[in-house]
């Protein structure tokens, strides 16, 4: 049985917020709430944080208008609210280069785009629980 983890699911993309809440959902994560950029994101975490409902996973695009995906990992790791969140990017952005910037930034996990699906979905999760001892 999932941990109750509150995930949130930052992309621009409706149908891929569609597509990954759906797939969290079947993974049994029943708390999970969108945004579609990054300024929405950092404002949900926030005001969750403010109001004792706080998200405590997020799952990232990379592309996005307004703030896209890095620059709200960074934003994440350089405030004291934010920094110790798992961030999961999932992007379109497939390029070795890419994932290193990710992975400096601060991300704990990356994933492809095309390729996503439950499976590798909960593989990355459990992972990133597991790296830093949270219950999976």
């Amino acid at each position: 049985m999932p941990s109750q983890l509150h995930f949130l699911v930052v992309d621009d993309q409706h149908v891929v917020r569609f597509i990954a809440v759906a797939l969290l959902n079947a993974l049994g994560y029943k708390h999970v709430s969108e945004a579609e950029n990054g300024e929405k994101a950092l404002a949900l975490l926030r005001s969750g944080k403010a109001s004792g409902m706080p998200c405590n996973f997020v799952v990232t695009d990379w592309n996005m208008p307004v703030m896209d995906g890095l620059t709200l990992l960074k934003t994440m790791r350089a405030s004291a609210d934010l920094r110790d969140l798992p961030v999961l990017m999932i992007t379109s952005v497939a390029e070795q280069h890419n994932v290193a910037f990710a992975t400096q930034a601060g991300a704990d996990g990356y994933i492809v785009k095309p390729s996503l699906n439950a499976t590798l979905l909960k593989q990355a999760i459990d992972d990133i629980l597991m790296k830093r001892g949270l219950p999976a």
